[in-house]
């Protein structure tokens, strides 16, 4: 098979996260039905904060979807960058949702449910579920996995959630992994409550369900703040682009590089530099085109690349 062709099937690293979300949108959905009708059958405090934990997943994966289409929009009058930072926004929202919903009607559940302990009714309803539940929530994590480990390559996991500029990519990681860790809590609280014959222990788990979704949130809240207050390149790629400037025969020195993430895959790049007195305009005009072409060769997610050159005169001093 020729490269172009496996260039053309290679998935990238938004592809699968699009794809992730729309899996997970899915999944989240067919999950919530058989939670509420469990909820029904058993009476259960923590199936039903499972069910409304999951009804927020799938809520909060179409708007990430939502925030991935209009990231995607073209530059218009009014947004002459483009839309780029729309997926900051809704990814914000997300976890605004996932913290005052999800986290906040689970632990007033289990609140209410320890206040008035009851034990579930019919556990056989509850304990399958869980189990179909968990295949569910299983695939979708393992999807959102991939598109994570697209991103995250040698790096750790924790150190590509703080790195990485494309939300999609952790936050479904982030909330299918809450959600596996909430069908085990679900579990215990039903399982060790009619064991023990201790029915606010039902209640006690839809509490750290209630929790365990706020700390997801307040993950979320942080890392989508830097994005939205605007982020720049990395050190490394920062001073690898320097050196790709500096080693130009044009370029006589390079004074700063200015960068800001513009969306997950844009990045605006200003060059204040001077170049030597002894080249022509048409020389300039070359360099600059020889910058631009290496410098996207080499980091193609710097999409915008603006020059501020010094006189090209003899004087030390700027024009």
């Amino acid at each position: 098979m020729s490269s172009g062709v496996k260039e053309i099937n290679k998935e990238s690293p938004a592809s699968k996260s699009t794809s992730a979300i729309v899996i997970a949108i899915v999944g989240n959905l067919a999950v919530a039905v058989i939670k509420f009708v469990a909820a029904g059958f058993t009476g259960s405090s923590a199936m039903l904060s499972e069910a409304i934990h999951s009804v927020v997943d799938t809520g909060n994966d179409a708007l990430m979807l939502l925030g991935v289409y209009k990231s995607r929009l073209p530059p218009d009058f009014d947004h002459p960058f483009g839309h780029g930072r729309e997926l900051y926004f809704w990814t914000l929202i997300v976890a605004i949702l996932i913290f005052a919903v999800g986290g906040g009607m689970s632990a007033y559940e289990g609140i209410a449910h320890i206040a008035h302990p009851t034990l579930p009714r019919n556990p056989a309803w509850s304990y399958a579920v869980l189990g179909l539940a968990f295949v569910f929530d299983g695939t979708s994590w393992f999807f959102g996995w991939k598109a994570f480990s697209a991103e995250k390559g040698s790096k750790g996991v924790l150190e590509t959630i703080h790195n990485t500029k494309d939300p999609t990519s952790f936050s479904v990681l982030l909330e299918d992994s809450a959600a596996l860790l909430g069908l085990l809590f679900a579990f215990l609280g039903i399982f060790l409550g009619r064991q023990l014959g201790l029915p606010y222990l039902d209640g006690a788990a839809s509490i750290v369900i209630g929790l365990l979704l706020c700390v997801v949130a307040a993950l979320m809240v942080y890392e989508s703040k830097g994005l939205l207050i605007g982020e720049g390149l990395d050190r490394e790629t920062l001073e690898s682009t320097r050196a790709l400037v500096e080693a130009d025969p044009a370029v006589e020195r390079v004074q700063h590089l200015h960068t800001l993430y513009l969306g997950a895959h844009e990045v605006l790049l200003a060059i204040e530099l001077r170049f030597r007195s002894t080249i022509s305009a048409s020389e300039v005009r070359e360099s600059v085109a020889r910058l631009k072409r290496e410098i996207r060769t080499q980091h193609p997610d710097v999409t915008r690349i603006f020059f501020g050159a010094e006189s090209i005169s003899g004087d030390d001093d700027p024009a």
